[in-house]
């Protein structure tokens, strides 16, 4: 009897055994179907939707920078574009990555310099750039204004933006100035002075408003939301964010960038934002006359700024 006894519990003690792997394994296995989901998901959508080769950059001299785990310099196009327009660039920035010393260099160029459009032969606001010849001819007109060799490019439509924030959950930045938003979306929301969250709309209007202070400041802005969003973006936790994050960049991002590549930053890279520089292009503000008599506002910079920013990314990758 009492080795039945004993016979009986062994029988009951596997039978439990059997069930808690049983429930671990499904568990385990369905964790792995919805993480392979969210992978394929993210291959797809760059593959299929954000992948877009340009002519004027050789793809194979970064694709072995990233494997060889060298500086980059990435091209960062904010472009407003709208039904029926041709597009400007509204955001240009130049971003320079070192792996080696886990360092970032975020470099905005105002989309009023005057500088020579490359493919045009005269001179103009350089985010005009983009109206006259698309993303190629603004990759070789900011690699001219620089003296410097962009390895990629990343091209977002500002109205996609809105979305983004609100897909990592909303983003908080540092306002330096107390104002109430009447101009471009006309909400009237009041961005404080100080620490304030931002939601994807209350964000638009933090990045477009210019008026209440300057183009400059209005930079800065969007320099201080491109941060924000990617150290949240780096941070989120919750698997339903990342695949909402991944459909909003299908829908509003180009890049020349492929996926492999893209694993490889994620790996190689990913501490270069622990370390970030934040500049501004400064130059002087002056109203030229153009071919047709009119006087048109241009942000004149000089030649020493030019060479302080050409050494500023030479360094970056020296």
């Amino acid at each position: 009897m009492a080795e039945s006894r004993r016979a009986k519990k062994a029988g009951k003690s596997k039978r439990w055994w059997k069930i808690l792997l049983a429930v671990v394994a499904i568990v385990v296995i369905g964790v792995g179907v919805y993480a392979f989901s969210i992978y394929s998901n993210a291959k797809n959508t760059v593959e299929e939707k954000m992948h877009q080769q340009v002519d004027s950059i050789d793809t194979t001299v970064g694709k072995k920078k990233v494997r060889d785990n060298e500086p980059l310099n990435v091209l960062l196009l904010g472009v407003d574009e709208r039904s029926g327009d041709s597009g400007r660039s509204d955001a240009l920035m130049v971003l320079s990555l070192d792996p080696k010393d886990d360092s970032m260099n975020l470099v905005s160029i105002p989309r009023d310099t005057r500088t020579e459009i490359v493919g045009k032969g005269y001179e103009d606001k350089i985010n005009h750039a983009y109206a006259y010849g698309g993303t190629d001819m603004s990759i070789n007109t900011v690699e001219n204004l620089l003296d410097i060799e962009l390895d990629y490019y990343v091209k977002v439509n500002m109205e996609g933006l809105s979305e983004m924030v609100d897909a990592v959950g909303g983003i908080t930045v540092d306002n330096k100035t107390d104002w109430i938003d009447e101009g471009y979306y006309k909400k009237g929301y009041h961005y404080e002075k100080g620490e304030i969250e931002l939601n994807g709309a209350k964000t638009m209007g933090f990045v477009r408003m210019r008026h209440f202070d300057s183009d400059f400041a209005r930079t800065g802005r969007q320099r201080q939301v491109f941060q924000a969003i990617v150290d949240k973006g780096a941070s989120v936790a919750s698997v339903n964010k990342i695949d909402d994050m991944i459909d909003v960049l299908g829908n509003n991002m180009e890049t020349n960038l492929d996926f492999s590549d893209m694993k490889n930053l994620m790996m190689n890279y990913r501490d270069t934002r622990k370390n970030v520089v934040s500049y501004q292009m400064e130059g002087e503000g002056k109203y030229i006359t153009n071919s047709s008599g009119q006087d048109v506002y241009y942000l004149v910079v000089s030649d020493d700024e030019i060479q302080k920013v050409h050494d500023m990314i030479k360094k970056a990758k020296s």
